[in-house]
């Protein structure tokens, strides 16, 4: 199978850059080493090529109730343009399809989706909307395959990304508080991310991106690749799709309970009767951090015993960087007390069951 490439292949190879197959895509896991890529995000600024992930701009008069109905989360949060929600999309037995942000903006929405779930996400939109076509108004899913997207995240990476916007955008773009964004013709810039620090998320024109890069670079923004985005994201508690959820797993054994409107109770969104049955069953599975005790490096799919309490499984975990330390994300039995046991390669090794986030903005919020 030929790999999808993005518009940075060639820049990201002649950096050097270790490329591997990501749900289809030819992406940089590193450029040398991924610790020290984990550390320049930490301590400076580092930009990620995200352009696999999916721009699709919902419009038309019936885009409002028609993300109302698909999302589990309320768009009529969004109480203005520029503001930004977080999301599950689920099937209709609660399970997750895909996890993904909203941004309403002065016409319509714009919805980023992930790029493993790329081609189910948009035969699933297009399908719910075709379903709501005879109650709803018109509605239009228009990906947007003219479009690129670079994170630029860390400490420094709003000071140094700044200049190099256009200059209509600088000054919104410096005005931005957390999950809002501003736009200018095919440039669109939001304060969001995925590695538990500041930063933005740059959506821009395809002919742009490689100066773009190029200028950053210059200023002094290392490139960062997979390999780092994922124990960035880990140390931040943030889900990974396909790993810490799935479409068998709902937002409720996922530690996204939250990112579910329940209000008002006549919004009718897919799987709401699935999440209220397991809401009142009770006793669901929960998702929860590990920090190893003992010895050892946690992985995804490892047996956790709770004692009395049942088994559960880690879904992600890798060493942590910035804690120095190994961590997990874990789905355990609900009652599940404040120390598990893991099992690493035969040996049952202790662990402690904390809260994620393990750190946001370079703090460990944990204790050690």
């Amino acid at each position: 199978m030929t790999l999808r490439r993005t518009t940075l292949h060639a820049t990201h190879e002649a950096a050097g850059a270790r490329m591997v197959d990501f749900a289809g895509w030819s992406m940089p896991v590193h450029y040398g080493s991924q610790i020290d890529e984990h550390h320049a995000v930490r301590r400076q600024a580092g930009m990620f090529d995200v352009s696999h992930m999916t721009v699709v701009d919902v419009d038309g008069p019936g885009a409002r109730d028609y993300l109302r109905h698909l999302l589990a989360n309320d768009v009529d949060k969004l109480k203005a343009a520029g503001r930004a929600l977080y999301s599950c999309m689920l099937n209709p037995e609660g399970g997750v399809l895909d996890d993904l942000i909203t941004y309403r903006r002065a016409d319509g929405y714009r919805v980023v989706v992930n790029a493993a779930t790329r081609d189910k996400d948009l035969a699933w939109m297009r399908d719910v909307a075709a379903r709501l076509s005879g109650t709803l108004a018109p509605v239009a899913i228009r990906e947007r395959d003219d479009l690129d997207m670079i994170a630029v995240q860390g400490p420094a990476a709003r000071d140094l990304c700044l200049p190099l916007l256009p200059e209509s955008l600088r000054a919104p773009a410096e005005a931005l508080t957390p999950f809002t964004a501003t736009e200018d013709g095919d440039w669109f810039v939001a304060r969001t991310g995925y590695t538990g620090e500041d930063g933005f998320e740059v959506i821009l024109p395809a002919t742009a991106t490689p100066s773009f890069w190029q200028a950053l670079a210059a200023a002094g923004v290392r490139p960062i690749g997979l390999g780092a985005r994922d124990t960035l994201r880990l140390e931040a508690g943030m889900n990974l799709y396909g790993t810490d959820m799935d479409e068998q797993i709902t937002p409720l054994e996922s530690g996204l309970g939250w990112t579910v409107a329940w209000t008002p109770a006549d919004r009718d969104f897919i799987g709401r009767q699935a999440l209220e049955r397991q809401q009142a069953d009770g006793g669901h599975r929960r998702l929860v951090g590990l920090v190893l005790e003992g010895r050892g490096v946690l992985r995804g799919h490892m047996s956790v015993s709770a004692g009395e309490a049942g088994q559960g499984e880690t879904t992600s975990g890798s060493f942590s960087p910035t804690l120095g330390v190994s961590i997990a994300l874990a789905r355990v039995p609900a009652d599940a007390g404040e120390r598990v046991t893991v099992d690493i390669r035969g040996k049952l090794v202790p662990a402690k069951v904390v809260k994620p986030p393990f750190v946001r903005h370079g703090k460990a919020l944990i204790d050690l």
